[in-house]
């Protein structure tokens, strides 16, 4: 078996899926943490269906599916932004603005002529399909989200815990909404590769949801949320390789595996209750 997965190892995609998945974890995770501290959880699952628009009409024009949900993401983060803390009691103008996406977004799709697999990728991730350039473009989008998210990362968390107090201090809580959901928007944009528009709630919720059910500091729960993705997409798409199975599959699955253990243990052994 060892000798197998080396071999697999040995091919090109393999290598590249690793570190595709790889970046879109760490990122994924880091993001995450903040996610779930500002409770804007549905608004990254809005923004990958409204992606899902952008990544159809990509395709149905010739241009890269990546691209066009990065624009449309990126946008629609904006535009969630500038609403600042009031995102959180916006569920009905998100849920209507997600609902005429995916509508169009089905529209593209019918109207798409081209190999039927591209929009399977689309929908449910390709990631042994990621190329060189793609790799390259991952790498810099993780880079410089990570580098923003870092520069505002105090400031952020400060926001997320006591917004009444920061914008007392002066913080302005719609620049740094609109920040932050621009860097979600990426995120959402890089785990779809992964995972694919439909299961990316996953690869964003999941990490940092178990890492933060085990530990409280923020330093530690990031790092073990960053860890924790890795362990999932590299072993998903190990598995994947040996059995032939998506890899989403995989991912989702042992994340749903991990998220079990950490709740027995905090239940059943630790006997602590803490979200």
């Amino acid at each position: 078996m060892l000798k197998t997965l080396f071999e697999y190892l040995s091919y090109d995609f393999v290598r590249n899926a690793l570190i595709a998945g790889s970046l879109a974890g760490i990122l994924g995770a880091a993001v995450g943490y903040f996610m779930i501290m500002r409770n804007v959880s549905f608004a990254a699952h809005a923004l990958a269906h409204i992606g899902f628009t952008g990544a159809t009409g990509a395709a149905l024009f010739g241009l890269s599916p990546l691209n066009g949900m990065l624009i449309i993401s990126i946008l629609a983060g904006t535009c969630m932004g500038l609403s600042g803390n009031r995102i959180q009691r916006s569920d009905m103008a998100i849920g209507m603005v997600l609902s005429v996406c995916l509508g169009i977004g089905t529209l593209f799709l019918a109207l798409y002529k081209g190999f039927a697999g591209q929009a399977t990728a689309i929908l449910f991730g390709n990631i042994f399909g990621v190329s060189w350039g793609q790799i390259f473009q991952i790498l810099g989008l993780t880079i410089l989200s990570l580098c923003v998210l870092g520069f505002f990362s105090r400031k952020l968390f400060f926001a997320s815990i006591q917004p009444d107090l920061a914008e007392a201090r002066g913080i302005s809580l719609s620049f740094l909404s609109t920040v932050f959901m621009i860097i979600l928007a990426i995120s959402v944009t890089l785990a779809s590769q992964v995972v694919g528009i439909l299961l990316v709630f996953t690869l964003m919720v999941g990490p940092a949801g178990i890492a933060t059910r085990l530990f409280r500091g923020f330093w530690t729960t990031n790092f073990a949320g960053i860890g924790i993705a890795l362990f999932a997409i590299w072993v998903g798409i190990l598995l994947s390789c040996l059995t032939n199975w998506p890899p989403s599959f995989w991912i989702t699955g042992i994340f749903f595996i991990l998220y079990l253990l950490a709740e027995i243990l905090c239940r059943f052994i630790l006997r602590t209750d803490r979200w």
